[in-house]
């Protein structure tokens, strides 16, 4: 239904991800890689993510997804100490987690893990634990994420009842410096400001989103773009299951204004270690965004924030940590 969105472009990543694909069997990956491939136009080695849970990683189906054409796996590890998991009621243990991890570096070389830091009472020497864990199993790429309380959880109810110490911005600063200097030392790139890659080993399919590429997502609540619009699919899976098999497609539709596409583009340009090009702004945008971006970042500057270099606009290392507060400043209101 969605095949002539794409078709004059060539697609170099395919991602499974958001809710847990990982349930899906082999065969059923298969066959939607094959709808991909039969519908698309794919570079000659695409990148393919599968995210996983431990718990759905077991030796058996990591042989299998290692021969099927997924290159490449997404582990929702989070922490490597059971009272951390328990306390973010994940499903899987700690020893769950170590385990798929020996075993998917058998057959996987590229591998991505995710990580939680911030988490209350979580003493530096665990959080340091837990990275060096991380690094003895020769992990290329790492994804971590300060603890955030969303509204109406879990978490959030057992915080208000007084059952789970509150989130400390301050202890998550000290974690985030931490992860970003053990990872330097380990040869990690610091390339947005939550991934850490050596080289190589970058996420093809998030950078293409921090640059701006055009993506198309299927299935309940996935999100499209193609720079000027972005469309998103209802989340209701009885109704988006109901709307596909009328040949309906069940997805709402926003074109950016200017002004959104200037301000996304700062957000995600001031993640990233390529920066936001004040050149781009220019062209793309328009003399006064130029003069406002330049007015508007002068502050941060002096304060050491943000570096204006070869004309592209960066966070500094004491400014990453503030880099969506700095963006939302830089914003065209």
């Amino acid at each position: 239904m969605r095949k002539n969105e794409l078709q004059d472009q060539i697609i170099d990543t395919v991602y499974f991800g958001g809710g847990t694909p990982s349930l899906l069997s082999t065969l059923e990956l298969e066959a939607l890689i094959d709808c991909v491939y039969n519908n698309f136009n794919l570079s000659p080695n695409p990148e393919i993510t599968l995210e996983a849970n431990p718990d759905d990683l077991s030796k058996e189906r990591i042989q299998e997804l290692a021969n099927s054409r997924i290159n490449r796996l997404s582990i929702g590890i989070q922490s490597f100490f059971e009272e951390d998991l328990k306390s973010m009621n994940r499903a899987h243990n700690a020893q769950e987690a170590i385990g798929c991890l020996k075993e998917a570096i058998r057959y996987f070389d590229n591998i991505t893990i995710d990580l939680i830091y911030g988490i209350p009472e979580m003493s530096l020497d665990k959080w340091n634990d837990n990275l060096q864990l991380a690094f003895s199993f020769g992990i290329n790429h790492i994804s971590s994420y300060a603890l955030t309380v969303e509204p109406k959880t879990a978490l959030d109810m057992f915080i208000k009842k007084g059952d789970y110490p509150p989130i400390d911005e301050a202890l998550s600063l000290v974690h985030f410096n931490h992860l970003v200097s053990e990872t330097a030392k380990q040869g990690f790139v610091h390339y947005e400001i939550s991934n850490f890659g050596k080289p190589n080993y970058f996420s093809k399919h998030n950078t293409s989103y921090w640059q701006g590429a055009s993506y198309l997502g299927i299935g309940p609540s996935a999100h499209s773009f193609n720079g000027k619009t972005r469309s998103w699919n209802i989340s209701n899976n009885t109704i988006y299951i109901k709307n596909i098999q009328e040949g309906i497609l069940p997805s709402e539709t926003e074109i950016l204004s200017l002004k959104d596409q200037f301000n996304e583009y700062i957000m995600t340009g001031l993640r990233t270690v390529w920066g936001v090009s004040i050149e781009k702004i220019n062209t793309e945008f328009g003399a006064d965004y130029k003069k406002h971006v330049l007015g508007a970042s002068d502050k941060f500057i002096r304060q050491k924030l943000l570096v204006l270099e070869d004309h592209t606009l960066k966070t500094t290392a004491k400014g990453k940590f503030l880099a969506d507060g700095i963006a939302s400043d830089l914003f065209m209101i």
